[in-house]
């Protein structure tokens, strides 16, 4: 199949350059978890609203009273965070498919919904289409296919319940090249390509100026992401040359700070791996400028938002040979792919990546940011509003 990449204008006009035409209406965001809540479905709504104040008479965020890592107790059930408002549901039953009864009354209001997200608010909104007749679209965010577990029942799942769901929507907005080629298997008229927009400014030109044998490693402690994995390899690194460092990033989720802290000491490896959690933007910056190179053992992403954040600060990646990350290196040939479950072969791909840099470092690290740059919000937030046109048919 012929893949459908989504219309835009250059990628360095701002979505506000172009006259709205949803001056009038209110645009409803379906999305589980929202601010306080932080990751990268989080991260992503909030941005792409940011970009869409003003051009619509109302936005609207509808989400879950609760924060499904760090507390029971329920948020306010309404509440305006920067000029927008959100709208927090009770929920029963398993985080993983949230039952939310009040969806319907919540997006009664909305001219047009765009559900984040392969879940319950994903085939609720498409079984009651008949009911509600919202024009909807949905973005992908990787379906549900992070982890093997349940694989078996996940594609049974996928071939109907979400095959009929997805044929519901006007569009499907696939964040990725890897998403694209799953959906396009059950929904092949409705899928589009709209790949995530990063901030690329958080990070820019943060990292050393002169190469470093320093790694950084961002993202969620999930179990998909494999820090072990890249421990061993840093084992395995420290082992061929001890000046070797990596910094962890993240926030806690499958596993703990002393769950990681643990691996780190079991491997002997607390004088070579530092662990940071939580860390401010600014503190990120100041932990990215000791390091050279991006890495990341993971063996499933969505799009890989962090692997762009990396490039905007000029990091070199190297990557576990996942989907997204395949698709990215195939576009992009600063990303080195690295089989993680071989200790020293990613040591060596890492060694790899490092001479490279070595050997033309202003140019590499320039050609790392221009990269990054393709994948700017301002490029991202435009396709979304033609989308939006499509849907409704303006």
């Amino acid at each position: 199949m012929t893949l459908e990449r989504f219309p835009t204008q250059s990628p360095s006009a701002a979505p506000e350059s172009v006259p709205s035409v949803f001056k009038t209406d209110v645009l409803v965001h379906v999305v589980r978890q929202y601010r306080p809540s932080v990751g990268g479905l989080e991260d992503f709504v909030s941005s792409l609203v940011a970009r869409q104040r003003g051009r619509f008479a109302r936005i609207k965020v509808v989400t879950l009273d609760r924060v499904f890592r760090s507390s029971d107790e329920a948020l306010p059930a309404h509440e305006t965070l920067d000029g927008v408002e959100v709208l927090r549901l009770p929920f029963h039953g398993s985080t993983r498919y949230p039952l939310t009864p009040g969806i319907l009354g919540a997006i009664a209001d909305a001219d047009l919904v765009h559900v984040h997200a392969i879940d319950f608010f994903f085939d609720a909104l498409a079984l009651t289409r008949i009911w509600h007749r919202k024009p909807m679209l949905a973005t992908t965010h990787g379906g549900f296919f992070h982890s093997a577990d349940f694989s078996a029942l996940k594609k049974v799942w996928f071939q109907s319940l979400t095959r009929f769901s997805a044929n519901r929507y006007g569009a499907i907005a696939c964040c990725s090249q890897s998403d694209y080629d799953t959906f396009q298997t059950i929904a092949p008229q409705k899928v589009r390509l709209v790949e995530n927009g990063v901030d690329i400014d958080k990070f820019a030109d943060a990292s050393a100026q002169a190469p470093t044998k320093g790694l950084v490693t961002i993202g969620r402690l999930s179990k998909n992401k494999r820090v072990d994995r890249l421990l061993d390899a840093m084992q395995a690194l420290t082992a061929r040359d001890e000046a070797w460092t990596l910094d962890i990033i993240g926030t806690p989720f499958d596993w703990s700070a002393a769950d990681i802290t643990q691996m780190i000491d079991t491997r002997g490896l607390s004088a070579s791996v530092r662990l940071h959690v939580g860390p401010s933007d600014e503190e990120m910056r100041a932990i990215i400028a000791r390091a050279s190179l991006f890495a990341s053992a993971s063996t499933y992403e969505g799009f890989g938002l962090a692997l762009i954040e990396a490039m905007s600060g000029g990091l070199l990646p190297v990557v576990e040979g996942n989907a997204a990350f395949r698709a990215f290196a195939a576009k992009h040939d600063l990303v080195s792919l690295a089989d993680f479950t071989d200790p020293d072969d990613a040591a060596v791909r890492i060694e790899e990546t490092f001479a490279r840099l070595c050997a033309a470092p202003a140019a590499v690290r320039a050609q790392a940011m221009e990269t990054a740059g393709g994948y700017s919000w301002a490029s991202t937030a435009q396709r979304y509003e033609a989308l939006y046109r499509e849907v409704t048919g303006r």
